[in-house]
């Protein structure tokens, strides 16, 4: 008897794993808020410097005021970052108003016109939210790079905390570490909703970035260790949809809460919710047998099968079946592995070098797109949900794709048609804001579309013996991606133009190095490296039936990095 008879035998598809299932894709809905959180709470308000404190008690409008004091910039708008030393009176017409060419005139007439810092702060305007980071601590101007390093210390959040959730989910269990997440989630999402200062800002988010890594892991191994085989590709399906949707529920959110705060602590405070009901869960029995603590397993497995109604069958179990199904299934598991032996042998490491490039450029260009919404001119909700929905089609057309036509060219033209379309856009004028939001949907489809397939791809690459070994290196390459991105954004304040093409050429490098990755469509699962090393030889083989069903638990565990 294998582990999966036990799931048959307390009833697979019961009562017990769909309540469980539910439960646990909840809190998934809102890990696309934090991620993306940022596009709202620092979204970058109309700003110039404040006027000269001795015109505080004028009578002079607003408008007045700010076209005697603040210069224009080249696109003829209110300077953001200088003002004039002394008021410009002489830009007041004898009505009390003047055009914008009076002032150019006067300045080229050689009216004083000596530049200053806003020495006494920043007036925004505050029409789309309420407050966000940047009005509240005046990150513009010089401390405008503390914007895209915000983001960055997030992302690096997440990576740590990819590398100490997924050890320590080995050592203590997958739902100690969920309860221990989601706590963390809504201590630290609260922190950063009162958060005093900028510092504390960052290290608060870096905690949530933690936390939204050991949720995502522990979730996604609590799903897929309590259903069968045949039902897990549909449920890391539909489990991938819900984090899709999240990002639709953020853009509604973020629509009614204009105050970053409280935009904060609405997407926080659900955790407290989370954590509660978490303590419903029970622990994974095939992670309870591997720390031997068979007893307690076989209490899990009796539980369950009394809420699926098979109370009879579930007494039918004790710690000697437990063991023995175990036993057989850990039974191909031979000697020990590490990320070393990714780079041990020259097909492994040409493979490992190539994947590597795909998911760093696809998570560097998704993010890239993804946290720069205001550069587009359209309203900031309207294309989070256009950038929101355009994952759903996006993934299917890949998945017929990579079944019809292969993993390879889906790869390659996904990364290489999602670079032109962003390479495209640095050619379309600003002033064509239709245009360029056709194209960066476009790009941003095709890099959901990137992500869905390399999952998958990757899982068929790497032999069974140090599979998750290769899924944990490409995805710490992802994480990589995703912090600098932000940082690139700040080239931009130099070469308008540079952010775009280092956008897009990067994903068409990568798509250019997948082409040197062999096709994985219809062939038999590897299980050592010597068949990675051995494949190539042309040969094409039927899976076998053991072969089947790993390659149903890769598909299942598709999601299982991206959290």
């Amino acid at each position: 008897m294998a582990f999966g008879d036990l799931l048959e035998q307390v009833g697979s598809t019961g009562r017990f794993q769909i309540l469980h299932v539910t439960l646990l894709v909840i809190p998934v809905l809102l890990m696309a808020s934090h991620n993306l959180l940022q596009n709202f709470v620092a979204a970058v308000p109309a700003h110039y410097c404040s006027a000269q404190t001795n015109l505080s008690q004028s009578r002079l409008s607003a408008e007045q005021t700010l076209l005697i004091t603040v210069p224009l910039d080249k696109n003829g708008r209110p300077h953001r970052c200088q003002r004039y030393v002394t008021p410009q009176w002489h830009l007041i017409a004898e009505n009390g108003t003047s055009s914008s060419g009076n002032q150019g005139d006067a300045q080229d007439d050689g009216v004083n016109i000596d530049l200053q810092g806003c020495t006494d702060g920043w007036s925004y305007n505050m029409t789309e939210m309420t407050s966000t980071i940047i009005s509240d601590w005046h990150l513009v101007c010089d401390m405008r790079s503390l914007k895209e390093m915000g983001q960055t210390v997030y992302m690096g959040g997440v990576l740590l905390g990819a590398f100490i959730f997924g050890g320590l989910s080995d050592r203590y269990g997958r739902r100690n570490l969920l309860l221990f997440s989601n706590l963390l989630m809504a201590v630290s999402g609260t922190c950063v909703a009162f958060s005093p200062s900028f510092s504390l800002f960052c290290l608060f988010r870096f905690m949530c970035g933690m936390s939204l890594s050991g949720m995502g892991l522990n979730t996604f191994s609590l799903i897929v260790e309590w259903i069968p085989t045949r039902i897990r590709t549909v449920t890391g399906t539909l489990t991938g949809y819900c984090y899709t949707v999240g990002q639709l529920i953020l853009a509604v959110i973020a629509y009614f809460i204009r105050d970053w705060r409280w935009l904060t602590l609405t997407v926080s405070l659900p955790f407290y919710v989370f954590f509660l009901y978490s303590w419903w869960f029970l622990e994974s029995s095939r992670w309870l047998v591997l720390s031997n603590n068979c007893e307690e397993a076989v209490k899990n497995l009796q539980s369950v099968a009394r809420f699926n109604g098979r109370q009879e069958e579930g007494e039918k179990i004790d710690v000697k079946m437990v063991q023995e199904s175990m036993k057989k299934e850990l039974s191909s598991s031979h000697g020990n592995y590490t990320i070393l032996d990714l780079f041990r042998t020259t097909t492994m490491r040409n493979m490992t070098l190539c994947l590597s490039a795909v998911w760093l450029s696809t998570s560097f260009a998704y993010y890239g797109l993804s946290m720069d919404l205001q550069k587009f001119g359209v309203n900031i909700y309207l294309i989070q949900v256009i950038f929101g929905a355009v994952d759903i089609p996006a993934k299917v057309v890949i998945t017929v794709t990579m079944s019809y036509i292969g993993r390879r060219p889906s790869q390659c033209g996904a990364l290489i048609l999602a670079g032109v379309t962003i390479l495209a856009n640095v050619l379309v004028p600003y002033d064509q804001q239709t245009v360029r939001t056709s194209l960066a949907v476009m790009g941003k489809g095709c890099l959901a579309a990137s992500f869905n397939c390399c999952y998958l791809y990757t899982g068929e690459l790497y032999p069974t013996i140090i599979r998750q070994n290769g899924m944990g290196w490409v995805s710490m390459m992802a994480r990589v991606g995703a912090m600098v991105a932000p940082m690139v954004l700040l080239m931009g304040d130099y070469m308008p133009w540079l952010p775009g093409v280092i956008y897009g050429g990067l994903p068409i490098l990568s798509g250019v190095a997948a082409v040197f990755l062999p096709e994985t469509r219809g062939s038999p699962l590897p299980d050592t490296i010597q068949d990675v090393e051995d494949r190539g030889s042309g040969r094409s083989s039927k899976k076998t039936p053991k072969e089947a069903v790993i390659l149903q638990d890769i598909q299942s565990n598709l999601l299982k990095q991206t959290a």
